[in-house]
């Protein structure tokens, strides 16, 4: 008796097929010679990445496939000419930074800085003096809350195109993007051309919004929670591995942190497993998990920095590792309670190789959005520089955060409504900016009831002993964390 036919598992963002055509696009953006490999592999039948989605409609040939995966070891062995100036570990990253101006004498005048300030008072190996507890929670739960609201307004568009997502806010009025996502007046014909994410949508629009959803973009933040409950300031890159094969299912991973936990599974250990058949190794995920590392440091950007290298490095390397540091640094300067969005982000942007695509994306962005009144504008002028890279790479996203902070001048809802009206990775963005914004707002209470009021204090997970939780108890316990040596 013959049973129906085995339907193919297409297991995404692993098959070697698909990763070849990263790696291709990874090279060209690196300065990496590969036309001749890249000849070879359409020659073969090879065909470029897929534009969105995570695995191609059908698998390859066992001889194609075995050719993709040695063309990503060929390519992997390909020099890259801006190595010189995007350096890997931590002393190499330091080591890139300016120095530190001297101590001025009496009478002098101050001379000119060669970096921000923010870094340059916290080199001295003196920590910054705590912030208010009472205080500090409140700025902590405003944390949280903006990264959930701003992840929850970023669903429902994720991965759609920028036209397609500026289309459905126009139909139902809500142009430039003030308020929930709303299927609400929208023709079927539009929905049909941009159809909602659809795995969001049941959870994230207007109308059906109760609680905060799962998302990667608060599973992230709850694992590196967990890690320093279970190893404090102190963990190392092996620490972040074991703890993920412990506690976080491998279907719960995309993209850099999927082929990461394929790596550790192999045997292969850190740093290897970020740069092994890895070509998203550039993109958005270390970001994401950078917010914890911040908050737990208040006021200490290289501190924050330091954490956010030693996670980054499981899975990232670069500008990808770049963008977490970023991050963690402005969120830090941010957490400390001093200072304004602006002197957050040049925090942020000390800590990175000043002469790295990542600095150079994120002063971009913060020039642009000086530049001009409308963000719609400067949204443009980021597609037409950076929509080459694909929706979820580090640099185009990292500019974007960084502009729509600068234009929102520390509004909460602009800036969390300008970080998910650029387009590409909706959701991620929007959380990181909602978390700074969150912070500089200072209290839950300063942040508009429209945004926080369906979030119902509740937050749903697969992070072990975190499903249900309310963003109160997550600020009590981050400050734990915090005040941990």
């Amino acid at each position: 008796m013959s049973g129906p036919a085995a339907c193919p598992v297409r297991l995404t963002w692993v098959q070697p097929e698909d990763l070849v055509g990263h790696e291709f696009r990874q090279a060209a953006q690196d300065g990496r010679n590969a036309e001749p490999l890249l000849r070879a592999w359409l020659a073969a039948g090879g065909r470029v990445a897929p534009a969105r989605a995570g695995a191609s409609t059908a698998p390859a040939p066992p001889e194609l496939r075995a050719l993709a995966g040695r063309l990503l070891s060929e390519l992997a062995a390909l020099p890259s000419p801006l190595a010189a100036d995007e350096p890997e570990t931590w002393a190499a990253i330091r080591s890139s930074w300016p120095p530190a101006p001297p101590p001025p004498r009496p009478g002098d005048r101050p001379p000119p800085e060669p970096r921000p300030r923010a870094l340059a008072d916290r080199t001295d190996g003196t920590a910054p003096p705590p912030p208010p507890p009472r205080a500090y929670i409140a700025r902590l739960e405003a944390a949280w809350l903006g990264r959930a609201v701003g992840c929850l307004l970023g669903k429902p568009v994720e991965k759609l195109p920028l036209e397609g997502i500026r289309a459905l806010a126009r139909a139902a009025g809500n142009w430039p993007l003030s308020d929930w996502f709303t299927a609400r007046g929208v023709p079927p014909e539009l929905l049909a051309a941009h159809p909602w994410n659809r795995r969001s949508a049941p959870t994230s629009l207007a109308e059906n919004i109760d609680g905060m959803p799962e998302d990667d973009d608060l599973n992230y933040p709850l694992l590196n929670l967990l890690l320093l409950r279970r190893h404090g300031k102190a963990f190392t890159t092996a620490d972040v591995a074991r703890l993920w094969l412990d506690e976080l299912p491998a279907g719960r991973t995309f993209t850099a942190e999927r082929v990461a936990y394929r790596n550790l599974l192999q045997g292969l250990e850190p740093p290897a497993t970020a740069t092994h058949h890895n070509p998203f190794r550039e993109w958005i995920g270390a970001l994401i998990r950078a917010d914890v590392h911040g908050w737990t440091n208040p006021g200490d950007p290289v501190a924050a920095a330091a954490q956010a290298h030693r996670d980054a490095a499981l899975t990232h390397t670069g500008n990808g590792v770049y963008a977490a540091l970023f991050v963690a640094a402005a969120v830090a300067e941010a957490a400390g309670g001093r200072g304004d969005v602006h002197g957050a982000l040049r925090a942020g942007l000390a800590v990175v190789p000043p002469r790295s695509r990542l600095a150079e994306a994120v002063r971009f962005g913060i020039d642009t959005a000086g530049r001009h009144r409308d963000f719609d504008r400067v949204v443009d002028r980021l597609h037409a520089r950076y929509d080459r890279h694909h929706w979820v790479h580090a640099l185009p996203n990292t500019a974007l955060i960084a502009a729509a902070l600068t234009h929102a001048d520390g509004d909460f809802a602009r800036s969390v409504c300008n970080a998910v009206s650029g387009g590409w990775d909706t959701d991620s963005n929007g959380a990181t900016a909602g978390s700074l914004a969150g912070l500089l707002a200072g209290s839950p209470e300063r942040l508009p009831r429209r945004w926080t009021a369906p979030l119902g204090n509740r937050l749903a997970t697969s992070v072990p002993g975190f499903d249900g939780v309310g963003f109160d108890t997550l600020a009590h316990l981050t400050a734990q964390e915090a005040a941990r040596s």
